[in-house]
Formats: C-alpha cells, structure tokens, sequence
C-alpha cells in the first residue's frame, strides 16, 4: 500500500519514557504519523528503525522526521535510522527537523561512519547520504509549511534542556501535538487547542519511588524526574484545558513495572480527563478519523 493510500494514522512505535531497555520492557520514545500522505517520524529512541519496518513502512520513502530534543532515548536512533533507509534503496530527500544541536549530531555521525559510506557509495553506487539528508534546526514557532502540512513548535518545560519543543501538525482540518518531555505547562493547552489527538507524556508518581531503586543514583534521578516531567493526572487537565478529541498517554515512566497495569493510568488519569483515551504500548495504531 503506498503511502498516499493508507489512511491517516498514528503509531506509537516505542512507549517507555527514558532511555534503559529491560528485559520484556518496551521501546524509547519513537512516533510515526501518517498524515495526508506524508510520513512523518517523531523522535528517534532506540529500536525506531525496526518499528517503523513493523508497521509496514518501506524505510526507503521515509519523509520527514521531527526530533524534539537531544536527550538520547529522542535521538539516538536517528543516525541508524537513516543510514539504514539509505541502505534499503532511500535516494530521495529526507528532511530532519530539530532543535540546535541536531546538526552536529549529524555530521558526527556521518565522520563516525564515514569508511562505511565512502566504500558504499564507490562499490554499490549509492547517492551520497550526506547530500541526500537536509537539517533543519528550529527554535519556537513556525517550523515549516509545504503541500497542505503545517508545522509549530512551543518551547516546554524540561530542565535542564532548554531547547525541547512540543509539535503541532495539522493538514486539511485535523490536527496532531506532540507534548514532548515536559513537566505541567499549562500554556501547552493553548498550543494543544481543539487538536483531535493530544499526545502527552506521562508519570505514575507509585512507579517512581521502585524505579529509582532499581535504577541506582535514586535520589538525583527522582530529583530530575519530578522537575521535568508531569503525571498521569496533569496530562489530563492539559487535555481538558485544550478540548482535545483523544488523550494519548505515552512516553510512560515507569512502563516496566509488573505492578503497574493499565488500569492504574487510567485511573489516574481519569481524575483530570473524561474524554477519549488510549494507553502507548509499543506498536499500538490510532486511527486519526
């Protein structure tokens, strides 16, 4: 099916917050929506490329790709990603969008694989995948506008990263925001206004003390984890606060904890939020209607 034949769609490709896999755990923060015939990836955690494939998408039309910020379970994936489209065939432009810094990460990349490339492009006759990328780095507002897509970005809440975006995409009336990793900002909801789904990150504030544990460095690590990120119960009031069609929890933390079921989210969540809502778990499709 090509792309301009499936219907418009959401897939949370990797749903955990954070960057550590454990074993029967899911996947880092990676998005694929499929928007009026583009296909558009958001955030490139570890695990992205083979996501993607997952959900049947040939890697060589990939599109665009949006990337929110720098912190790795967001972008570590993106250089393999890429590289790996290129070696599935990819010979037209992809375009990578993110805040500064994405850049340097790029060109780093590419030096780190340069032997690969060079002996690719001479033996199998491959375009250069350094002219083949573009980056464009993004402060606050508008991001770009081209074929009916639009584009934005608002600064969030994410110490100590200054430069992490929240992503609104809309094309022919529907409307998708991407939160980001943030903690409550309730401008977000002005941003987020009337959007049919409303994509948020969440914490479950039981889960919190028993990863700390389990992860070492607690105290510092529940420090940054109350300072940047938000709960179940304030993606909720954000979700209200814009009069969102559907609330996606995702980017959930913590999304390994045999304790913590469905059910928990969504009581938490349901203190704040009355309207339409799914869970992230890896692989899972919203039909954007």
């Amino acid at each position: 099916m090509s792309s301009e034949s499936m219907p418009d769609r959401l897939v949370l490709l990797g749903s955990k917050g954070g960057p550590a896999l454990r074993p029967g755990g899911p996947w880092p923060s990676s998005s694929l929506l499929q928007i009026g015939g583009r296909t558009i990836v958001v955030d490139c955690g570890l695990g992205v490329t083979r996501a993607l494939v997952d959900a049947g998408i040939t890697l060589k039309a990939l599109d665009l790709i949006f990337i929110t910020h720098l912190h790795s379970d967001h972008v570590l994936e993106l250089g393999p990603l890429v590289h790996t489209a290129w070696t599935a065939g990819l010979a037209s432009p992809v375009s990578v969008f993110g805040p500064p810094g994405t850049g340097h990460y790029w060109r780093r990349f590419c030096q780190a694989m340069e032997f690969d490339i060079e002996i690719r492009i001479v033996d199998e006759g491959r375009p250069d995948i350094r002219e083949l990328v573009s980056i464009n780095e993004f402060a606050e507002g508008l991001v770009v506008e081209q074929r009916g897509l639009k584009v934005s970005a608002l600064r969030v809440d994410h110490p100590p990263v200054t430069d992490c975006f929240a992503l609104r995409f809309e094309h022919g009336g529907k409307s998708v925001v991407f939160s980001a990793d943030t903690a409550f900002f309730p401008p977000l909801a002005n941003f987020a206004q009337g959007a049919d789904i409303l994509v948020h990150e969440a914490m479950l504030e039981e889960g919190i003390e028993r990863l700390v544990a389990k992860t070492g460095n607690g105290a510092r690590l529940k420090e940054h984890l109350l300072a940047s990120h938000s709960f179940a119960e304030e993606a909720g009031r954000i979700a209200s606060d814009a009069g969102v069609k559907r609330l996606v929890l995702n980017h959930l933390i913590p999304a390994d904890d045999p304790g913590i079921v469905e059910a928990d989210w969504i009581a938490a969540v349901r203190k704040t939020w009355a309207g339409d809502l799914t869970i992230a778990r890896d692989g899972l499709v919203v039909e954007l209607a």
